[in-house]
This record gives C-alpha cells, sequence and structure tokens, in this order.
C-alpha cells in the first residue's frame, strides 16, 4: 500500500531489490570511491542519499542537502561521508538507516514518527509554478482562474492529488499528470516525477500551473529564461475524504535512528551554530521560505 507523499517524500511498504551501495566522501575534488560498508567512527557522519535525487542529493555533491549535511558535519568536528544508493529517496530510513549503513538521513519532515528529528532547518511548503505572462494567482481553492486549469503537473500520491479529488479538479487533469509518468501505476511501485520536467512543462506551455513542494523547484524556478511566478499554495479548507483537511507546509529535519540521542543532541547543536549558514545555500538554491515553527 502506498503511503501518501508528505513533505520531501515518505516511506513506501512495497519491496524493491538491493543494490550495490556506493560511498563517496564529500567533497568533488577530493572525492574518493569505495565500494560496500563503511564502519561508524566519531570522526565521520555517514549520510545515507540518493545518488540521483536533484536537487536534493546527487552523486557529484550539487544536491542542497549534500552542502547541508557538510556543514552539519564539519560543525560536529567531523568528515561528511555520503554513502550513496540508486534507490529513490524513500528507501533510505528503512532500507539504510534502519540497517545501521549510515547515521543520518538529511531532508525528513520534521516528527517523522520512525525516526527521532533534528530540530527543524528549514520550512517550506507546496507551490504553485506559473508563467508570470500568464498572470495566474490562485487566492483560494475555490478561484476561478483554478477552474480553468486543465493541465497541472503534480506528482502522484502527493498533496496536490488530494486535493484536486477533494474539490472536483481531479478527473479533468488525470490524464495530463498520468501522461507525465508514461501512465505507470504507482499502486506496485513508486513513480518519482522528475521536479525539473514540471518546470519545463510550465516553461514550454505544456502545462497551466506545477503544484509542487517549494524545495524540489526553487532551483529551476531560479534557472528560468522564461519568467515564473512561484507562491505558495492557499491554506487548505477543504475536508479530505476522511474529513481531515490537507496539509501543505512541512519544516524539515535530519532524522537519526530511535537509539541516537547523543548523536541527535551534536546534530541539533551544529544546525544551531550554523543556522545562517545553512540558510544561505537554501537561498541559493532559490527555495522559498517559511518561518520555522517553534
Amino acid at each position: 500500500m502506498l503511503r501518501v507523499m508528505r513533505g520531501k517524500w515518505a516511506g513506501l511498504s512495497i519491496s524493491a531489490p538491493a543494490m550495490l551501495v556506493a560511498v563517496l566522501l564529500s567533497g568533488v575534488s577530493s572525492a574518493q570511491q569505495v565500494e560496500g560498508e563503511v564502519p561508524a567512527s566519531p570522526d565521520i557522519l555517514r549520510v545515507c542519499a540518493s545518488s540521483n535525487e536533484n536537487p536534493y542529493t546527487s552523486k557529484d555533491g550539487s544536491g542542497f542537502e549534500n552542502k547541508v549535511a557538510d556543514i552539519v558535519a564539519k560543525a560536529m568536528g567531523r568528515k561528511a561521508v555520503f554513502v550513496y544508493t540508486e534507490k529513490p529517496a524513500i528507501y533510505l530510513v528503512r532500507d539504510f538507516l534502519d540497517k545501521n549503513q549510515c547515521d543520518v538521513v538529511m531532508g525528513l519532515d520534521t516528527g517523522d514518527d520512525r525516526v527521532l528529528t533534528s530540530k527543524p532547518y528549514y520550512r517550506t511548503g507546496y507551490v504553485f509554478v506559473t508563467r508570470t505572462d500568464r498572470n495566474i494567482h490562485i487566492k483560494d481553492w475555490e478561484d476561478d482562474q483554478l477552474e480553468k486549469l486543465t493541465s497541472i503537473a503534480m506528482a502522484v500520491g502527493s498533496p496536490a492529488e488530494l486535493i484536486l479529488k477533494a474539490i472536483g479538479k481531479y478527473e479533468t487533469n488525470m490524464n495530463y499528470m498520468y501522461s507525465l509518468i508514461n501512465f505507470k501505476s504507482p499502486r506496485n511501485q513508486y513513480v518519482r516525477l522528475d521536479p525539473s520536467r514540471m518546470v519545463n512543462e510550465v516553461i514550454q506551455g505544456k502545462a497551466d500551473a506545477a503544484i509542487a513542494f517549494g524545495a524540489e523547484v526553487g532551483r529551476y524556478v531560479k534557472a528560468s529564461s522564461v519568467p515564473l511566478t512561484m507562491e505558495f499554495v492557499p491554506e487548505d479548507r477543504v475536508a479530505d475524504g476522511e474529513g481531515k483537511t490537507i496539509e501543505f507546509n512541512y519544516s524539515q529535519s535530519a532524522a537519526v535512528r530511535k537509539s541516537d540521542g547523543d548523536l541527535l543532541k551534536q546534530i541539533n547543536e551544529a544546525i544551531a551554530k550554523e543556522q545562517s549558514e545553512i540558510k544561505k545555500v537554501l537561498e541559493e538554491e532559490g527555495i522559498p521560505m517559511l518561518p520555522i515553527e517553534s
């Protein structure tokens, strides 16, 4: 059964084949790659990461979570060692953190009940991405402008999909949405929609808008040569099928195993010490940020 994706991602309860894990020491120029497991050490911070999960993590170190993890590790007096997998990031807790393949996973929703999460180091939410020349500004989920949009790019299983179902706009966008993943069924597998593609669909006029997590698309909106508008989606005032409102804004944290309270304390101290440097990375990435809730 597929769990609804929340902020960046959530775990799945489906099986996946085991894959070879590669380890890459942080820093592109001085990186060394080693096959196999890396033993825990007080001198390193083993960071589990997906090797191709841009803009979050990438094997070339360009992901913004790569940079944040490096800042945190240095503040702890450690070296960040990235334990990479080709699996999507949704599997990192279950298949790597829980199996002691790494010490920390970056960018989980604060309060994720599978782990201990640090104090949040940023907060963002779902956004509308539109071409500026379209002059689209959605004020609420009953907005007349929204009614006219028939091609909205969004991730399958995301809060965006849930809200469109709740307001009766899902059917008019379903065929377009599923065309972006070649009509693959998400029932038995996780299907990731590349956030850069969502933005490109808007740029090219193939999509009226994209609804995506701000951290996913900030980089691509910022880099676009076509002026784009990125605005937080309205607060949800529509109940879903279970009578609950749909959450669109999420604080993001580093995560450790529930038995690693001492490590969490060190990470919290490092985040507090380097919050301004972390903020610079996020701002350079183009992530729209909300005040961090205490």
